[in-house]
C-alpha cells in the first residue's frame, strides 16, 4: 500500500472469521438454509460451508483494501479447523487464530495454530482458574501467541441477532495477567483494543515488568495520544513474536 512514508505492506491483526459453523453455533438454525433465516434478514450473506471458500472471498476483499496479510480469529470454540482449512487455501496470506475455551470439556491447543484467544468473561473463567493456566502453558509449549480479550466486551453480531449476552466482567482484568506473564516468561501475550476501558491496568501490568518496550496508542479523547512502556513479552494490540519456550515450564 502507497503511504506518506513509501509502499508499506499493511497487515490486519483482527479480523473474525465468522464461518458456518459460527453462526450454526448460535442457534439461530442448525441447517442454514438459503432463505429467510435471521441473519439474512439483516442483509447479511451467508457463508459457505467450506471454509476455504470463504477465505478465498476474503482474500479478494482484502486485494480491495491493499492489505497483504491477515490474522483470522475463529470466534467460537471448536471451530479452529475452519481458520486452519483458511490458511492451508491460502499460504502466507493468513494468520490462524481460534477462540479456546478452558473451561470446556476437552479443551485443547490444536496444532499449527499461531495464536489461542481467551474470553474469560465470556466463557465465566478465572485466568489463574487451573484449566486456564494449562492452556496458556500448552499454546506457550506451541509457541503459541496468546491473546486474551479484557475489559468491557461486547458481540455486535449478536446484538443484532437478538441473542442474550451474559458476560462477566469480574474475569475482565488485565491485572489478572501479571503473574501468568512472569509464571511464563517466555510466552507472548496480547491484550486486543488496549484492555478495552482498562487501559490503565494494562499500563500497571507493564510497568512492573524488566524489560520494556514503548507502545503507542490513540486515547478516545480527540487529536490526543499517549504512550507507555509494555514489557516485549505483553503486547496492547501488538503481537510480539513467539521465542523458544523454557522447558522448565512444562
Amino acid at each position: 500500500m502507497q503511504t506518506p512514508w513509501g509502499e508499506l505492506a499493511l497487515a490486519d491483526a483482527h479480523v473474525h472469521f465468522f464461518s458456518y459453523r459460527f453462526f450454526a453455533s448460535l442457534k439461530v438454525g442448525q441447517a442454514l438454509p438459503p432463505g429467510n433465516t435471521p441473519i439474512e434478514s439483516l442483509g447479511w450473506d451467508l457463508p459457505p460451508e467450506d471454509p476455504a471458500a470463504l477465505a478465498r472471498r476474503w482474500c479478494a476483499e482484502l486485494d480491495r483494501h491493499g492489505v497483504a496479510q491477515a490474522a483470522l480469529i475463529a470466534s467460537t470454540p471448536s471451530d479452529e479447523a475452519s481458520v486452519l482449512a483458511a490458511k492451508a487455501a491460502c499460504p502466507g496470506r493468513f494468520f490462524a487464530y481460534a477462540m479456546v475455551n478452558p473451561a470446556a470439556e476437552n479443551a485443547a491447543v490444536a496444532d499449527e495454530l499461531n495464536a489461542v484467544c481467551l474470553f474469560p468473561a465470556m466463557h465465566r473463567y478465572s485466568l489463574h482458574d487451573p484449566r486456564a493456566e494449562r492452556i496458556i502453558a500448552e499454546a506457550a509449549a506451541k509457541r503459541c501467541v496468546i491473546f486474551v480479550h479484557c475489559g468491557v466486551l461486547t458481540v455486535g453480531v449478536r446484538k443484532k441477532l437478538g441473542l442474550p449476552s451474559p458476560f462477566d466482567m469480574r474475569f475482565s482484568n488485565p491485572l489478572d495477567l501479571h503473574a501468568i506473564a512472569l509464571w511464563f516468561p517466555e510466552a507472548r501475550f496480547v491484550v486486543p483494543h488496549f484492555g478495552a476501558g482498562m487501559l490503565p491496568g494494562c499500563a500497571m501490568r507493564g510497568s512492573t515488568l524488566p524489560t520494556y518496550s514503548a507502545a503507542p496508542w490513540k486515547s478516545p479523547a480527540p487529536a490526543a495520544s499517549c504512550s507507555v512502556p509494555i514489557p516485549r513479552s505483553f503486547r496492547a494490540g501488538g503481537i510480539a513474536p513467539p521465542s523458544k519456550p523454557s522447558s522448565r515450564y512444562w
